[in-house]
C-alpha cells in the first residue's frame, strides 16, 4: 500500500514576504482575497505553509527552472525556491511541496492531467496539486528515484515520470518501472547516468517520446522503437523533443538541433553552431518560427530557411535560459538563472513579484 503523504488543510494564516526576501511572521488572519487560489498547509501548526507575495520588484526566484500555464490560465513557476503560482491577481508560494524530510525542493517540470490535477517533478520525488489537496510521493511509495527530472500525463490517464534511474509509470495507485536500454554518462554535466531521462512528451497522435542518455525512443501500442537508430541521430544524448503546429518534430541533442518530418531527418545546426553542451529548450512562436537555446547561453531562431542568432546586449539579455515557453496568449517566456522574463517587441521584460503580468 502506498504511503501517500497528504497535506489537506484550509488556510489559517499566511506569511508575508518582506522586501529583503525573508519571511516575517504575522498575526493569524483569514485569507479572503484569493478565493480560488491554492489553499494548502502541512499538518504542522505553522504560518509558513502558505506565502503571499506583496507588490515587489524582487525576482520571483533567482533561479526559475520551468514555467507552465494551466487550463484555468494560472501561471506556475518551478524554481529552486519551490513552486509559485500567479492566478491573475496574486502571486503565492506553495510551501507544502517538500522532501520526505520536510526540506524545500527544486522544481524541474510541471504539467497538468485531464482531470485538472497539477503535477510537479522535483529533487525529492513528485507532487500533485488538486484543489486544496497536495500529495507528495517518494521512493518509499514506489517511485524509482527521488531525483525526478520530467513528468507528463498520458492520454490513458497514467502519469509518466523520468528520473536519473529511469522511468516510473503511476496509475493512481502504484508505480511501475518502465525498462529502457541503458545509455552512457555525459561527463560534461554535473548530474548524469546511464539511465538518465531528460524529457517525456506525448504527441498529438498519442505516441510517447522518451529523450534519454540512450537516445530517442517512441512508445505506442506497447511497442518501443529506438528512433535514434532508425533515423540516424548521431548522439546518445537527447534532451527534448518538440512537436510544432504542422505535426513535425524538433529534437535537441548534444550534437545539434534535428528536424524530423515523417521519416526524413535533418540536422539544421550542423556546421553552423558549435556543439559544446548542445541544444536545450525549444518553442514555436505565433508565426511558426522555432526558438531554441544553444550551449546554455545562446538564443537562436529558425524560420525554415534562415538560422539567426538573437543578439543580446548588456541591457537586453534576459536570463541564462533553462526553458522557453509559449503561453495561451502566444507570449514567449524565458526562465532560468536570473529569474523570469517575457520577450515583447524584441525586448526582454523582467517579470518580478510585481509583474508586469
Amino acid at each position: 500500500m502506498i504511503k501517500i503523504k497528504l497535506y489537506i488543510l484550509f488556510i489559517l494564516s499566511f506569511a508575508i514576504y518582506a522586501c529583503n526576501g525573508q519571511k516575517s511572521k504575522t498575526e493569524v488572519q483569514p485569507v479572503t482575497s484569493e478565493k480560488d487560489s491554492l489553499n494548502v498547509q502541512s499538518n504542522k501548526n505553522s504560518s509558513d505553509n502558505f506565502s503571499l507575495f506583496p507588490d515587489s520588484n524582487d525576482q520571483i526566484d533567482q533561479v526559475v527552472r520551468t514555467i507552465y500555464q494551466d487550463s484555468k490560465r494560472n501561471i506556475w513557476f518551478g524554481a529552486e525556491g519551490g513552486v509559485f503560482k500567479f492566478n491573475g491577481d496574486l502571486l503565492t508560494q506553495i510551501n507544502t511541496i517538500k522532501s520526505e524530510s520536510g526540506k524545500s525542493v527544486t522544481i524541474k517540470d510541471i504539467t497538468e492531467s485531464k482531470d485538472g490535477t497539477l503535477w510537479f517533478a522535483h529533487t525529492d520525488g513528485i507532487s500533485s496539486v488538486k484543489g486544496e489537496l497536495v500529495t507528495n510521493y517518494y521512493e518509499s511509495d514506489g517511485l524509482i528515484s527521488n531525483d525526478a527530472w520530467c513528468i507528463t500525463p498520458a492520454s490513458n490517464g497514467n502519469i509518466w515520470i523520468g528520473t536519473v534511474k529511469g522511468i516510473s509509470v503511476f496509475d493512481g495507485q502504484k508505480f511501475t518501472d518502465f525498462k529502457l536500454p541503458e545509455g552512457t554518462i555525459d561527463s560534461t554535466v554535473g548530474i548524469s547516468s546511464t539511465t538518465m531521462i531528460h524529457s517525456i512528451q506525448e504527441d498529438s497522435k498519442g505516441t510517447l517520446w522518451l529523450s534519454t542518455n540512450a537516445g530517442l525512443f517512441s512508445y505506442s501500442n506497447n511497442e518501443l522503437v529506438n528512433i535514434s537508430e532508425k533515423v540516424g541521430i548521431q548522439t546518445n544524448f537527447v534532451n527534448e523533443i518538440f512537436e510544432d503546429k504542422k505535426g513535425t518534430f524538433w529534437i535537441s541533442t548534444k550534437k545539434g538541433l534535428y528536424h524530423l518530418n515523417g521519416h526524413k531527418i535533418n540536422n539544421i545546426t550542423e556546421g553552423k553552431i558549435e556543439d559544446g553542451k548542445g541544444i536545450g529548450s525549444i518553442a514555436e512562436d505565433k508565426n511558426g518560427k522555432i526558438w531554441f537555446v544553444s550551449n546554455q547561453h545562446f538564443l537562436y531562431t529558425y524560420d525554415g530557411g534562415q538560422l539567426i542568432e538573437y543578439e543580446k546586449t548588456e541591457n537586453n539579455k534576459g536570463p541564462v535560459i533553462f526553458k522557453i515557453y509559449k503561453d495561451l496568449d502566444d507570449r514567449l517566456w524565458f526562465v532560468g538563472f536570473g529569474g523570469a522574463y517575457r520577450l515583447e517587441n524584441g525586448t526582454f521584460v523582467n517579470i518580478t513579484q510585481n509583474g508586469p503580468w
